[in-house]
């Protein structure tokens, strides 16, 4: 793609959109603008051409400028809740303050597109100006009603501390890294991160290249409210029907809700058969509950084909027993772990409380074991009323177990 020839045949450079599905109406709330040339070789992306930093800005401005004029030509007749995703390179809307882009959203505010609806994709992994001069031209941006979304996030370069810092009113997932089922743990604890990040400063979700349906499904489950992707729908010139998908989106959610009930199910009733077993244990072990040694070392006979560690706390998480890790086929102590404080954990004293008050078990979600590197669960349950024992649950069990995994 010759860069001289699109900008001496600017008639030919032409927007497309591609529409944006929200999970709570179950259509497109929104159209991303995207830049094409309609050359020779047919309709082309201009990716490439906004990407090569060999092509000299004032180039790349003039081309982007009017892909956005005429997107929002045809924007006019749309409804006046649909919003319209703009991507902007960061050092190229600072080289004049970004006054340029404003001044055309400002005429067609004019003609009825609010800057309410005009959402600002910036992404920063190549940005090489002061990002305070940047976060004060987005905040100026904001006062005007204009939303900002930070893109590209997932990738390796970028950081939470920073999205915590601007606070963007949507974070953009790209979930080209989760193509299979086989995708890295770590890739997917990192988007769990971000997810509760989102809900801590207020900021929506945007999971975009959706290509497979468990790809939507993993959106979903990870508090996904906007979706995009060609599974969904592909960028055309023009807009597509907001109710297009409607139905379909009905239908896949209602199958994500009956899969996520039905795990729910599974979690509820193992972690009563944990309570039940626990309750027969104590109860057959009771003249020796007072010495937690000889406690643990009965009862991990009972537990080996389902926990590989079992120690006891008190409610303040001072370990008062050694660990009994289960290695090499057999009980190994580890007296090394008595006095140990895990207060520090997340969940610890609010599950503590939890069951002190319930006098029941508390089943863990899945977390990475620090020791082993395992995925695992861990179910805790009062052995008195200041006391606890915690029962690791291997993967392999879990792994045996339809809906823990």
């Amino acid at each position: 793609m010759d860069a001289l020839d699109i900008i001496s045949d600017l008639d030919n450079v032409i927007p497309f959109f591609q529409p944006i599905f929200s999970a709570d109406e179950h259509r497109a709330i929104g159209y991303e603008i995207l830049g094409r040339y309609n050359g020779k070789q047919g309709i082309q992306s201009l990716g490439p051409f906004f990407l090569d930093d060999e092509i000299p800005d004032e180039y790349r401005l003039e081309v982007d400028n009017t892909v956005l004029t005429k997107a929002l030509e045809l924007a006019v007749s749309l409804d006046k809740d649909v919003l319209l995703f703009i991507n902007r390179d960061a050092d190229m809307l600072m080289q004049d303050d970004g006054e340029q882009f404003l001044q055309l959203l400002l005429q067609y505010e004019e003609k009825g597109i609010s800057l309410k609806r005009i959402v600002l994709e910036i992404s920063e992994l190549n940005y090489k100006g002061d990002m305070e001069h940047l976060d004060h031209l987005l905040n100026y941006y904001r006062t005007y009603g204009m939303k900002v979304a930070i893109d590209k996030v997932a990738n390796e370069n970028n950081q939470l501390d920073r999205i915590g810092q601007l606070a963007p009113d949507i974070i953009k997932v790209d979930l080209q890294a989760l193509r299979s089922l086989g995708s890295s743990s770590g890739f997917q604890d990192v988007l769990y991160s971000l997810s509760l990040l989102a809900r801590k400063i207020g900021a929506t979700l945007l999971f975009e290249n959706i290509e497979m349906v468990f790809q939507l499904q993993f959106a979903w489950k990870n508090g996904g409210r906007y979706y995009q992707g060609f599974f969904l729908a592909k960028p055309e010139d023009h807009f597509v029907e907001r109710d297009i998908l409607k139905e379909r989106l009905k239908e896949e959610f209602h199958s994500f809700i009956v899969s996520e009930k039905k795990k729910l199910e599974t979690l509820y009733k193992l972690t009563e058969d944990f309570q039940q077993q626990l309750q027969l244990m104590l109860t057959k072990y009771r003249k020796v509950t007072n010495n937690y040694d000889e406690l643990l070392m009965a009862l991990v006979t009972e537990l080996k084909s389902i926990a590989f560690r079992v120690y006891i706390c008190d409610e303040e998480g001072f370990q008062k027993t050694a660990n009994y890790f289960y290695v090499n086929e057999q009980w190994e102590i580890q007296q090394d772990y008595i006095n140990k404080n895990w207060s520090w954990r997340p969940y610890f004293l609010e599950n503590i409380i939890k069951m002190r008050n319930e006098q029941k078990g508390i089943l863990s979600d899945l977390y990475s074991d620090i020791e082993t590197g395992e995925t695992i669960r861990t179910f805790s349950y009062p052995v008195n009323s200041n006391d606890y024992i915690f029962i690791d649950l291997s993967y392999s069990f879990l792994y045996q177990q339809d809906g823990l995994l």
